[in-house]
């Protein structure tokens, strides 16, 4: 039987990579794992961040930065990462941010950078990390997304399509990757308290007084927070701990009540649409 002790030096080699580990779900998980014996490569934006993330454990936090629009400095990244600290067992894709807009008055400008950070950034860092975990036959991938990536609300529509693509990549990831011995699973937190309220938040200049009634509702009705980041950071490295993860995995009772309405109405949809559907086929098949 494997004694305790060798377990724990099992645990100590074990390498987990995280972006964004400067404040909210980042900086819980990196915490918690740090708590539980991984080698934690946090990604930062500056020095002083560095700094601040390496003291939180000498030896086994590791402070690299990172902007993620930089796609090029990816590869180069992961690459010293694996030669300097170790082999990466796990991505965490976590970075990103919400932009708060109507549709018709987001800037384009502000939609692609959406895009560029939300999702460029985070295949950027797929990329970088996959060809390391082919080679060895063995790696867990976990993309942070949304419940708003299943769910859609208004005034966060651009957020909610960046995360409605990272399902998909993650979706069609694990199955390209399984055989390789790559697990994947897309992670949706609720509302959690965290700087996407706060800084990880970019507000467009409101333009069209049309809307001004939507957004005076959504700001005196905002949605009630109902996870803790420690026990969202638990439930990742639960998640990391099964043999066979789920391909998705909702955190928190408000993701849980709002996908599963979400079901409900698609079902409803689609069983009344057969009908419609069906009427679509061809006499014949070709």
């Amino acid at each position: 039987m494997q004694s305790s002790l060798e377990g724990k030096d099992r645990m100590k080699e074990n390498t987990i990579l995280i972006t964004g580990v400067s404040s909210g779900l980042g900086k819980a998980l990196a915490e918690e794992a740090l708590h539980q014996g991984w080698r934690v490569v946090g990604t930062v934006r500056s020095e002083e961040a560095v700094a601040k993330f390496e003291a939180t454990k000498p030896g086994h936090a590791f402070g690299r930065i990172l902007d993620v629009r930089d796609t090029v400095r990816m590869a180069d990244l992961v690459a010293e990462v694996e030669a300097n600290v170790g082999a990466i067992n796990v991505l965490v894709n976590n970075a990103g941010y919400g932009l708060w807009s109507t549709i018709e008055e987001a800037p384009l400008d502000e939609i692609r950078q959406q895009f560029e950070v939300n999702v460029f950034g985070c295949i950027a860092m797929l990329q970088a990390v996959l060809p390391y975990m082919r080679k060895r036959r063995a790696g867990r991938i976990l993309n942070i997304t949304s419940m708003g990536g299943l769910v859609t609300f208004p005034m966060v529509g651009i957020y909610n399509a960046t995360k409605f693509a990272m399902e998909a990549v993650t979706e069609v990831l694990s199955q390209e990757v399984k055989s390789f011995g790559i697990l994947v699973t897309a992670v949706e937190p609720g509302v959690f308290k965290t700087d996407w309220f706060g800084r990880s938040q970019r507000q467009a200049p409101a333009t069209i007084r049309d809307y001004d009634a939507l957004r005076k509702g959504r700001n005196e009705q905002p949605m009630p927070f109902s996870g803790d980041l420690t026990k969202g950071a638990k439930a990742i490295l639960t998640i990391l701990a099964d043999p066979n993860p789920p391909g998705h995995a909702l955190l928190g009772s408000i993701a849980d009540e709002y996908v599963g309405k979400k079901l409900e109405t698609l079902h409803q949809e689609f069983t009344a649409g057969k009908e419609l559907s069906a009427s679509t086929n061809a006499d014949k098949a070709v």
